[in-house]
C-alpha cells in the first residue's frame, strides 16, 4: 500500500514573526503572578489601563503571559479544585532550560509535586519536569535543545500507522542538519 501527502492548501503562510504571548484564565492573578514571578522567573509589566477587567501581563524568554481573572472559572468550565494527575501528554507550555537537576532540586524546595521523563532519539537524551501552576495549567521544564531541529525534508520518512518513521537511521543531509542547528541557536539567542 502506497500513502502519499498531498499539500493541504497552496496558499501562502501568514506573515507571522514569532509567538507573542499566552493567554490563560486564573482564579486569582496575585496568586498566579507570584507563581509566574517566583517559579519561573517571568516580570510584572505594565499593560493598557483601558482594559476593565482585572489581570496582570508578564515577560520574559521573549514571551508574554496575560492573564485574565475569573473567579468563577471553576462553574464556567467544570475544572477540577483538587490536584490531577500530572499528566506529560496534557496540554502544556515548555520553556528551555540550562539544568534540569537545578530546577527539579528548587522545585523540591518549593514543595511543588512534579513528574519527570527522559526522551532518547538516536542516543540523544532529553530530560523532562513537568508541573502544574496555581490553576491547573501544565508547565515543561526542559532540555529539548540537545535535539537538532530538522526539516522532515531532510530525513527520508516513511509513514506507518499514523505516525511517522525514519527510513534510515539518522541518514538526514549533514548539511540541513548543521544548518538547521545553527538556525535553531539563532533563534534562541535573539532577544526583544
Amino acid at each position: 500500500m502506497k500513502i502519499e501527502i498531498e499539500e493541504v492548501s497552496s496558499h501562502e503562510a501568514l506573515p507571522l514573526l514569532s509567538l507573542n504571548h499566552v493567554s490563560l484564565l486564573c482564579r486569582s492573578v496575585w496568586a498566579s503572578v507570584r507563581f509566574y514571578e517566583d517559579v519561573l522567573g517571568f516580570v510584572l509589566i505594565k499593560r493598557p489601563s483601558s482594559f476593565n477587567f482585572n489581570g496582570a501581563w508578564l515577560y520574559n524568554y521573549g514571551i508574554g503571559i496575560h492573564l485574565i481573572e475569573n473567579p468563577s472559572i471553576d462553574q464556567e468550565f467544570d475544572t477540577i479544585v483538587e490536584p490531577r494527575p500530572i499528566n506529560p501528554k496534557d496540554n502544556h507550555m515548555s520553556f528551555q532550560c540550562t539544568d534540569v537537576g537545578l530546577v527539579k532540586r528548587r522545585l523540591q524546595e518549593m514543595g511543588m509535586r512534579y513528574v519527570t521523563a527522559v526522551v532518547e532519539e538516536d542516543g540523544i537524551m532529553v530530560d523532562q519536569v513537568f508541573f502544574h501552576d496555581p490553576d491547573g495549567y501544565m508547565v515543561e521544564i526542559c532540555n529539548c535543545d540537545n535535539i537538532p531541529i530538522l526539516p522532515l525534508s531532510s530525513c527520508p520518512l516513511k509513514p506507518r500507522m499514523g505516525s511517522f518513521k525514519k527510513a534510515a537511521p539518522s541518514n538526514c543531509g549533514f548539511m540541513e542538519k548543521v544548518m538547521m542547528e545553527s538556525l535553531s541557536m539563532d533563534m534562541m539567542n535573539i532577544s526583544f
